[in-house]
């Protein structure tokens, strides 16, 4: 794995990590809001599915050793599409999957990138705005607080939260790469509604999985780790 930065065109470094095992293929990996590329759970991701492509895992600005300030979706469209400008030099097929506020920027480039192939948006909103976020529950702080890293929560640099953004229910229509749809049963953080609206209103090849009594993002893979593997190498690699 090598560690490359990537400047955007509003002059922001995005830091990536790149793991290469010589496949004409690449999947860039979108975490979202307070998680990063070098978190353990995504770690163990790149790790998985090393074995059936080429990984980029990137973290958005204002995240891990990236620069800037997180605009949560009103900026970050420019590094996701950094990130696939530097993987369009390289490879043949590019796959996003994005988690959380990490999946509607994918949805986003996916509305606007002719070069994506496939998208897995996991936990995906409608909108920002629409996010219920109902951290008094048990279903939604206590993932937080297993998934602890003081090195990560100290690296997160949140910018203004009222700026101007795209709504992903508003573009959803324009993806037109197969998407799979994810979300899980319990998710306190982007109730699983908002995933399944956007399913409903994608006029792209699609699917729709529903993981029971799982939480949010990437704890659809904590929880259920041997189905989440499955589903994404099924849908990314299938052909």
């Amino acid at each position: 794995m090598k560690e490359v930065k990537i400047l955007t065109k509003d002059n922001i470094d995005i830091a990536i990590n790149h793991y290469e095992n010589g496949f004409d293929r690449v999947v860039i990996i979108a975490p979202g809001w307070f998680m990063t590329k070098d978190s353990k759970y995504f770690k163990q991701i790149c790790e998985i599915f090393i074995k059936k492509s080429d990984i980029i895992a990137m973290d958005f600005r204002g995240h891990g050793k990236s620069s800037g300030y997180y605009t949560f979706t009103s900026k970050e469209i420019n590094d996701i599409t950094s990130v696939i400008d530097y993987a369009k030099e390289k490879y043949k097929k590019i796959y996003l999957i994005g988690f959380s506020l990490g999946a509607a920027i994918a949805l986003i480039a996916a509305s606007q990138v002719e070069e994506i192939d496939k998208v897995i948006a996991i936990s995906a909103p409608i909108s920002f705005e629409k996010i219920e976020n109902k951290m008094w529950r048990k279903e939604a702080w206590l993932p937080t607080i297993k998934k602890f890293e003081l090195e990560r929560w100290f690296s997160i640099r949140p910018d203004l939260i009222n700026r101007k953004k795209i709504k992903p229910i508003d573009i959803i229509d324009k993806v037109k790469c197969p998407t799979l749809f994810v979300a899980g049963e319990n998710d306190q953080i982007v109730c699983s509604w908002h995933t399944k609206t956007l399913f409903d209103k994608a006029q792209c090849i699609k699917k729709y999985e529903f993981f029971e009594k799982c939480y949010h993002a990437e704890d659809l893979f904590i929880q259920d780790k041997e189905k989440f593997i499955k589903m994404c190498i099924n849908w990314l690699f299938d052909e």
